[in-house]
């Protein structure tokens, strides 16, 4: 029998063209920074309780969060690696990370966005001493809304590195969790109820990544998400919202925007909805709680999740400067979130963070811009909009080619699915979910949306990653 067919990661490195290893300009500019101490005249916060809360292994620690009761409301605490204050505008290590606009996450390694000196090391929230931190300090009331926030240089002392599936098993057994987050299930919840209230679109689609099979190979799953995971989300979420309102106020930033759906997508979706028994009211605040209501692997409501995609396009990054003449967007906001927002919380892994905190602290300092960060904001969002697709793209590649080698032999084979998407009357291929191995793909013939059917494997190529189905029958 002949050994099964394996994704080659290596040919997507270089399909896309990722970067491999760091100039030696760029690598000793970077070491020069990570030897540096901490700059003076920040905040001393290494007395706060914070922790990192991360997937096993990680290194590139970009958040250490702290939440905890304040009389009848919460305070939390965010401390974000500092990037700002190792990368100097203009040299090389800035010219690079503007080059590469992110870090790409392959199965066999990542790409990365710095040079691990500074990522997995010096400016990494590392749980080994006192760190240079970005703090954020978020005040609520009782109902998770924010009172007061305030954003400044700090020193800060990580005192745990935590994963997800570590604190979500003391959640689950009723122990006691890290004082760092004692209160963070509790604000977790409110703050997903707020953002339900909001309009906020979360789709919740099944998340496939690609793991060791334990063989040598590779294999794909669907990951799970944690309550842990979403609440802590939403700590993150509360951040870039609250640096979104300081951008707006300032009259100056760079933020995240997705147009809200408009009246006649929501008809449409209704629609949908109605078709796959769900009934819905065509506004935004009702297809929000109707998602999130959803049962997370019935056929009919992961057709609805699905098809609830049509509602959140046109995604990008909009640079305003009132000052410069550039006024802030009619529309600020983000429809999946249901708020404005700005990228602050992860500068190890996206550029667009440090600029964006860059601005939020002069601003919360009444202090003017640096002529260099007003000359960065109006070129970021062609830079992210770049990287963001390359992002995009490296991790499907590495989905649908490992899909495809899981199912390279077995083409001829009838399989139970559920139909996502239905076959256009134009003869577009129709979409469906395999649920073992989890694998999205086209299917050509008849399909009706939300039921559960048997299809016919008839294309399965590893070298491309195309997969492809047809309805029995057909």
């Amino acid at each position: 029998m002949p050994a099964p067919a394996r994704p080659d990661f290596a040919a997507i490195r270089a399909e896309f063209d990722l970067p491999e290893g760091f100039p030696p300009e760029v690598l000793g500019e970077a070491a020069r920074a990570a030897s540096r101490p901490p700059s003076q005249g920040r905040l001393d916060a290494t007395d706060l309780a914070l922790v990192t809360i991360d997937p096993p292994g990680s290194k590139d620690l970009d958040q250490a969060v702290g939440v905890a009761r304040d009389g009848d409301g919460f305070r939390v605490h965010y401390a974000i690696a500092d990037l700002g204050a190792v990368v100097e505008p203009g040299g090389a290590l800035d010219t690079e990370v503007r080059r590469r606009g992110q870090t790409y996450y392959l199965p066999d390694g990542s790409v990365p966005l710095h040079p691990p000196v500074l990522s997995e090391d010096a400016a990494s929230l590392l749980p080994d001493g006192p760190r240079a931190a970005v703090l954020w300090t978020i005040g609520l009331d009782a109902a998770g809304e924010v009172t007061d926030v305030d954003v400044r240089r700090a020193v800060v002392r990580s005192s745990a590195r935590l994963d997800y599936a570590g604190v979500q098993a003391d959640v689950d057994s009723g122990g006691p969790l890290h004082p760092a987050i004692a209160a963070l299930p509790e604000l977790g919840r409110l703050r997903r109820a707020l953002a339900v209230a909001r309009g906020a679109i979360e789709l919740e689609l099944p998340e496939q990544e690609v793991l060791p099979d334990g063989a040598g190979g590779w294999t794909v799953r669907v990951r799970a998400r944690l309550d842990v995971e979403s609440w802590n989300a939403e700590i993150s979420l509360l951040t870039g919202m609250a640096a979104g309102a300081v951008m707006l106020r300032g009259g100056v930033g760079l933020l995240r925007t997705l147009p809200a759906p408009d009246a006649g997508a929501l008809a449409s979706f209704a629609r949908t909805a109605a078709g796959l028994g769900f009934r819905t009211e065509p506004t935004v605040h009702a297809v929000a709680a109707l998602l999130a209501g959803l049962p997370r692997d019935d056929a009919p409501a992961l057709a609805l999740r699905r098809a609830a995609t049509t509602l959140l396009r046109g995604a990008g990054y909009t640079a305003f400067d009132v000052a410069g003449g550039v006024a802030a967007p009619d529309d600020p906001g983000h429809g999946g979130i249901g708020a404005p927002y700005a990228h602050v919380t992860a500068p190890l892994r996206r550029l667009v963070d440090r600029f964006g905190t860059e601005v939020c602290l002069a601003l919360a300092a009444g202090e003017e811009l640096p002529g260099w960060l007003r000359t960065a904001l109006p070129v970021l969002p062609e830079l992210m909009a770049a990287s963001d697709s390359t992002a995009a793209k490296v991790d499907r590649a590495c989905v649908d080619r490992t899909e495809a080698a899981l199912l390279a032999g077995r083409i001829g084979e009838e399989f139970r699915v559920i139909v996502l998407r239905p076959s256009e009357a134009d003869g577009a291929a129709g979409e469906v979910y395999l649920a073992d191995p989890p694998v999205l793909a086209r299917c050509d013939g008849p399909l009706e949306a939300g039921v559960t059917t048997t299809v016919r494997l008839v294309e399965a190529d590893p070298a491309t990653g195309r997969i492809a189905f047809s309805a029995a029958g057909a």
